[in-house]
């Protein structure tokens, strides 16, 4: 499993992938996120799913980007070039994967800007090929692992939400994430893209980079959660007899200690 985020904020775009790779019980390390872009265009894309399968298409994508004789000047355009060869994939592997049990699973996420192209975009594609938009209304998408860190994407992040923020929110979905699925861990490969730039930048960070800021968040959910004002649970909390149990329990220790001073 993988654990691939993309936001697209009104600054520009985010991705966090993790690098984790699990077969069987061998555990490695590897790039699930790439940038391309050149003086007119920029564009990332992260996937998920059978590694041989993203391996494969974006081998075959690399090379219809370097042998067009004209660059794309839309990102779309991009997206269902690198859809036809998830498509050729299919066609060449899927029967081969059936046999074995194994589903055709690649989920791509590709967002960037291109010299045609007003605003940047993100996308998400799926394994037949069909991709949509992702929107303002719900302004990010996660592949792979998504339940995890999901809900503090769902509470905090909107569109306007400021870049820096963003990407403090998107590590501590990661965090919850990492906490929960064995098979996602840092580091953690960041991209980011302010708009009309056409250029984006790209860090990794290992766990240790991310570490103070999981700790300060551990210590300030525990902290928020005890001052929660919760009147309800009170008269639930008082019909406990532990108030009885300790007075017996200190009775019964009173008369083990006289029985012991007797002897």
């Amino acid at each position: 499993m993988s654990f691939c985020l993309a936001m697209r904020l009104e600054e520009g775009l985010v991705a966090i992938a993790d690098t984790r790779i699990s077969s069987g019980n061998e555990c490695t390390l590897a790039r699930k996120l790439w940038v391309y872009q050149n003086n007119n265009h920029a564009m990332f894309l992260t996937t998920s799913g059978l590694r041989s399968l993203s391996d494969k298409s974006r081998t075959y994508f690399n090379d219809i980007m370097a042998e067009q004789e004209e660059p794309f000047d839309r990102i779309y355009k991009a997206v269902n070039a690198f859809a036809e060869q998830i498509r050729r994939v299919a066609q060449e592997d899927e029967k081969f994967l059936a046999q074995s049990n194994l589903p055709f699973n690649i989920h791509v996420l590709i967002g960037g800007q291109f010299s045609g192209d007003r605003q940047h975009q993100l996308y998400l594609v799926y394994p037949q090929g069909n991709w949509i938009e992702i929107r303002e209304g719900t302004p990010y998408h996660v592949i792979g692992s998504s339940g995890y860190g999901k809900p503090i994407l769902d509470r905090t992040l909107v569109y306007d939400t400021p870049m820096k923020t963003a990407i403090k929110i998107g590590c501590l979905a990661f965090d919850s994430t990492r906490i929960s699925a064995t098979d996602v861990d840092a580091p953690i490969d960041v991209v980011l893209y302010a708009r009309d730039t056409f250029r984006m930048i790209e860090k990794r960070y290992s766990q240790e980079d991310l570490q103070g800021l999981t700790t300060s968040w551990q210590e300030q959910i525990r902290g928020a959660v005890d001052k929660f004002n919760v009147d309800w649970i009170d008269p639930l909390i008082a019909q406990l007899p532990s108030a009885g149990r300790t007075s017996g329990s200190e009775s019964e220790k009173a008369e083990s200690d006289k029985s012991r001073n007797a002897l």
